[in-house]
């Protein structure tokens, strides 16, 4: 496991809670709030990954959407047939969710501790949050293992420490675990898939499968870091699409999905 810094100069002063949300606060109100973009869900690949095991839970199932960002996945599955309740830490955020869908239902709360009873959700769901705490990442699993039934599924995608990243720590550049400078903290940890593997077994689950995911994505961060080519340019997209599909997930993919199972209880 690595870790990543970001440079903050108001950070010194919050605790972890209160930077986190602020921070993802400011990043959703960047990116223009919540719009509804769940149209293209089903064409992700965390959806086709998430899909069968949907299917065996059956419609009606009792999703958590664990840190849910600016919702698209709790819309599109509660109006879907699997309500779904959207649960993140960022108060204005979860707010304005409120009132653009008043269907659905969102929470502000922390997945540490989400107060939900335990065994009441079906299946569980967080893309790219359970990293953001550097603490690591067994309070996530653990308030996941307790709020599921026995029997439900946890989905999460985490940052992969690809090969690329791994050179790169080697040599003393990205993720290679250095104090942050002055004005930085820590934003997120990077994980291989068998370390992420191993954090949900030790944190009680039955690992079902473990993927690689966004590999054009990788390609694309990694022509920009390692030849300044911007994320938007037409060139970097075009090699990032035509690369993509003969590059080892192992070696440039962003993200590591995996699924989990919450073993049923002994007779």
């Amino acid at each position: 496991m690595r870790k990543d810094f970001v440079i903050d100069d108001d950070a010194s002063a919050e605790d972890e809670t209160a930077f986190v949300e602020r921070y993802w606060t400011d990043v959703w109100k960047r990116e223009g709030g919540p719009k509804g973009a769940y149209d293209r869900i089903p064409r992700k690949a965390e959806y086709r990954i998430m899909a069968p095991f949907l299917a065996r839970l059956g419609e009606g199932a009792r999703l958590l959407d664990g840190g849910c960002g600016l919702g698209d996945w709790t819309v599109y599955l509660t109006r879907n047939g699997y309500p779904t309740t959207g649960l993140d830490i960022s108060r204005k955020t979860v707010a304005q969710l409120g009132a653009l869908f008043p269907d659905v239902t969102f929470a502000t709360g922390d997945i540490r501790d989400t107060g939900l009873a335990a065994d009441s959700i079906d299946g569980y769901f967080s893309w790219g949050v359970f990293e953001h705490f550097e603490a690591g990442l067994q309070p996530c699993i653990r308030e996941a293992l307790r709020v599921l039934r026995p029997g439900g599924y946890l989905f999460v995608s985490v940052p992969m420490d690809n090969l690329r990243h791994a050179a790169a720590g080697a040599l003393g550049g990205i993720g290679a675990n250095k104090e942050p400078a002055f004005g930085a903290r820590f934003y997120q940890w990077r994980l291989n898939r068998a370390e992420l593997a191993r954090e949900l077994a030790i944190g009680g689950f039955e690992v079902l499968r473990v993927k690689p995911i966004h590999k054009r994505q990788g390609v694309l961060r990694a022509l920009h870091h390692g030849l300044g080519l911007h994320y938007d340019w037409f060139v970097s997209r075009a090699l990032s699409a035509a690369l993509a599909p003969f590059i080892p997930g192992n070696l440039i993919a962003h993200m590591v999905l995996a699924v989990a199972r919450k073993p049923e209880k002994r007779q």
